[in-house]
């Protein structure tokens, strides 16, 4: 955001010639002296008041009109376009699943068991800490995993090793924020990135000697053959409105968990309660059993003194939280199910990338608030630590993927599919 201009009267603003600027003026608006043209001079300063009132708040950002159309609906014009494009994709799908069912098509395998965690639509799903835990499993069953990941929004391309079994090697720009967060929370594990899940996963074995590999979000990655297939979803509104890409969250027709051998709904610890998960499972793939699953406080620590804060600690403060990830209701309903007070809850873009003057407005805002701190999430502080921290205290949760219904199922289906020995 732009730097404000001084107060006092506004000057007079004269209006210049088609296709000109106004005299002294450059190409973003600015005069002489550095100081901003009065009328970018007011829109910046309108701009930069501190998102108002309470509760929750989106902040405006790339990709957020089509998420509310898929949450809200589409003008009538706008969705038949949208549908027309998504009928277009439904083709490519299913010529896709053709190819493959008549061999033209082929997954390619690998010496170890592949374990694959994805889902069927854009947007959290537990994703992430379902890797986590994949890993851990595969570890107590004596196995030595790793972590392949496509490394979305990184700034790097090839195929990079993020963490070898010593140490993290590459930044959370490099290797994008999930992977980095990944090799955070799974010391000793190698985490490698690449788009080619195959020769990724080929680099996996032969540098590191793994036994096994843990894909994430693969579920629509069909070159490499997989030996369990685990597909996450939310219990509340699992497919939004129904509809594939672009036309809604869909990425594959609900067809598709035919593919998988596991199904983990999310948000909620009984069965009965992921009425919509378990429907759309009876229908297309009744033989897949449906898990349960709760995003649970895993730690919590001051990102200004680096100190560790007990979940005890947080009961009854009084917060403004934000976050930008892909299901930021459930990192809000974990707080207030923690004891903690959300004065204000501020949603931004997934994977979105803090500016200094973000955090500066998220300071000033929870001054404004009165609250005794800020709140985000361990995924959004590997986006912001190198950033200048806020004056007031900063607190970063880790949430860690609970299963609550099902734990029998999971651990008997990677021992099927994952033997050792």
């Amino acid at each position: 955001m732009g730097r404000a201009g001084r107060r006092g009267a506004r000057p007079r603003a004269h209006a210049a010639p088609r296709g000109r600027r106004p005299q002294g003026e450059d190409r973003r608006g600015r005069v002489r002296g550095g100081r901003l043209a009065p009328r970018r001079r007011a829109r910046d300063a309108r701009a930069r008041r501190p998102f108002p009132g309470t509760g929750r708040t989106r902040v405006k950002a790339r990709g957020s009109r089509l998420v509310r159309g898929w949450e809200n609906g589409f003008p009538a014009a706008q969705g038949r376009l949208l549908g027309a494009a998504g009928k277009g994709y439904s083709g490519l799908l299913g010529a896709r699943e053709w190819l493959y069912k008549r061999g033209v098509l082929k997954s390619r395998a690998l010496p170890v068991p592949v374990v694959s965690v994805g889902n069927l639509t854009v947007g959290g799903t537990g994703k992430t800490p379902a890797v986590e835990v994949a890993v851990q499993t595969l570890a107590a069953l004596g196995h030595r995993p790793a972590v392949v990941s496509r490394g979305y929004g990184r700034g790097t391309g090839g195929i990079r090793v993020v963490a070898d079994a010593a140490s993290i090697r590459l930044d959370a720009e490099e290797a994008g924020d999930e992977p980095f967060l990944l090799a955070r929370r799974l010391p000793g594990v190698p985490v490698v990135v690449g788009s080619n899940r195959y020769d990724s996963a080929r680099l996996a074995l032969d540098r590191f000697g793994v036994t096994a590999i843990v894909l994430d979000d693969a579920f629509q990655h069909r070159t490499l053959k997989k030996d369990l297939e685990i597909v996450m979803a939310r219990a509340e509104n699992p497919w939004g409105n129904g509809k594939l890409l672009p036309a809604g969250p869909l990425r594959e027709p609900l067809a598709a968990l035919r593919r998988a051998d596991l199904v983990v709904a999310t948000g909620v610890e009984r069965r009965e309660d992921a009425a919509e998960v378990v429907s759309a499972v009876t229908a297309y793939a009744p033989e897949v059993p449906v898990l349960t699953a709760v995003s649970a406080p895993a730690e919590c620590w001051e990102a200004n003194r680096m100190r560790l804060v007990s979940l005890a600690e947080l009961a009854g403060k009084r917060v403004l939280a934000f976050a930008g990830i892909a299901a930021p209701r459930a990192f809000e309903e974990t707080l207030r199910a923690a004891g903690v007070t959300v004065q204000q809850f501020l949603q931004f873009a997934d994977h979105h990338w803090y500016t200094p003057a973000e955090i500066a407005t998220l300071d000033a805002r929870a001054g404004d608030l009165g609250v005794e701190g800020l709140m985000t999430t361990e995924k959004d502080w590997v986006r912001l630590r190198k950033l200048p921290l806020p004056g007031r205290l900063l607190y970063v949760l880790a949430i860690r993927l609970v299963l609550v219904a099902g734990e029998d199922l999971w651990q008997s289906a990677f021992k099927r599919a994952c033997p050792t020995g």
